[in-house]
Formats: structure tokens, C-alpha cells, sequence
């Protein structure tokens, strides 16, 4: 960070912030996050403006070499990321066992630094970082889609006397490609006879953008002795 800071620098530092800062909430705002373009390049815009108003008061006029110490001036900067950290954890949302805006956060948390960079003069390494963060969000988005997940769901059949066994139902599900993780058999009389109800949670890996109901499900209607099937992912 150079000691002495003239307007023109002042000037470039600010719009490369605005530039990185518009980049990157480009990509939230395409993704429909709550904290999108405006609230992403805010937050860069802050912790640039941040280092510029601690570069200003650097000056050595007059002090001896140990003002340094005696300011502390990196407090300022130091306060502002540690603020995001807060707003970064209040992006992230809790629905039953889906947790959303890790990403959003960690990208708010990522533009306050790229906006450390810029505004403490060191262009290079910031502007880098803005292509890794670009990268990252837009070139690593379709390679994510690409690869297989774990996912889970929960599997309940309502069957007869004459439905199929417990084994017979394993073996299906395996030959679909499932992993049972889980089996809970549920009996009751029902008139002469008696009813089952198997519930059971299975795992398997696919890609994030697949969410049609299995076959499986159509096959297991179709059995003798099953009254009722239920899929939930």
C-alpha cells in the first residue's frame, strides 16, 4: 500500500471495485439470491472505500515511524470483514434438511476481500481473484451439474396379504439402484386380513438437475397386493 495516494488512484481503484463488484452480483442476480447485484458490489464498494480511507490517513508528515503502531489503522478494513462474516451468515437459510445461500455468503465474504485488494492499491491480486471468484461461480457451475450426488428419499407401501415379501421389495430396489438405509414395517388388521405398510429411506447418485419420480415407483403400483405407493425426495 503506497504511503502517498493521489485522486487518479483513487479513481482506478474505484472502478475496478465497481467492475468486480458488478460481475460477481451479476451471478447472484442470475440466480435468483437474495443478495444480488446491488448488495454485492455495496459490500465491495465498502471494503474498498475502507482501505482507500486507511491508505489517506498513512502519512508520515510529521509523526515518528512508530505512528504506525500508535493508529492502527487496519482496524477499520479488520472491523468491516469480520461485519460480513454476520451479514454472510444471515444469507444462509434452513428449510428441514436443505440449507441454502452458503454460496451467497461465501461470495459476500469473497468481494469484501477483492474489495480490500483494490482499494489498498494491490490491483493485480485483486483482479486476479476476480477471475478465480468468476471462475468459480460461472465455469465450475456447469461442472457441478455434471457430477452425481448423494441423494435420499423416503419410499412407504401400503400392501396386502397377498403383496409381495420383504425380500422380493429389497431385491427390486436394489435392481433399480437403490441403497436401502433404512426399513420399518408397520402390520394392522384390516377386517379378515391384514396390512402392511413398509417404509423405508434409500439413497443413490444422480445429477443435481434430475428429480423425475423413478420407474420403480409405476412398477411397484402395478404388483399384486400393493394398494398404495409413496415417493418423497
Amino acid at each position: 500500500m503506497p504511503l502517498t495516494l493521489e485522486w487518479h488512484d483513487v479513481a482506478v481503484r474505484l472502478v475496478l471495485t465497481v467492475i468486480a463488484g458488478v460481475l460477481v452480483g451479476i451471478n447472484r442476480s442470475e440466480r435468483g439470491e437474495v443478495a444480488g447485484l446491488r448488495t454485492t458490489l455495496l459490500v465491495c464498494l465498502a471494503a474498498s472505500v475502507s482501505m482507500i480511507q486507511t491508505n489517506l490517513l498513512m502519512t508520515t508528515m510529521g509523526k515518528t515511524p512508530s505512528s504506525f503502531a500508535v493508529l492502527d489503522l487496519m482496524r477499520l478494513p479488520l472491523g468491516i470483514l469480520t461485519g460480513m462474516g454476520f451479514i454472510g451468515g444471515g444469507a444462509i437459510l434452513r428449510r428441514a434438511n436443505m440449507i441454502k445461500g452458503v454460496t451467497t455468503a461465501a461470495t459476500l465474504w469473497f468481494v469484501t476481500v477483492i474489495g480490500l485488494c483494490l482499494g489498498g492499491g494491490q490491483l493485480a491480486l485483486g483482479m486476479a481473484s476476480l477471475v478465480l471468484a468468476l471462475i468459480t461461480l460461472w465455469g465450475l457451475k456447469r461442472l457441478e451439474f455434471q457430477l452425481h450426488q448423494d441423494r435420499h428419499a423416503t419410499l412407504s407401501v401400503g400392501l396386502t396379504a397377498d403383496g409381495p415379501t420383504d425380500n422380493e421389495l429389497r431385491v427390486m430396489l436394489g435392481g433399480a439402484g437403490f441403497e436401502v438405509r433404512s426399513w420399518s414395517v408397520e402390520s394392522r388388521k384390516v377386517g379378515n386380513g391384514t396390512r402392511r405398510k413398509v417404509r423405508c429411506e434409500l439413497g443413490w447418485h444422480a445429477r443435481p438437475d434430475e428429480f423425475q419420480t423413478p420407474p420403480v415407483v409405476d412398477e411397484l403400483t402395478r404388483l399384486r397386493g400393493v394398494v398404495s405407493v409413496r415417493w418423497n425426495a
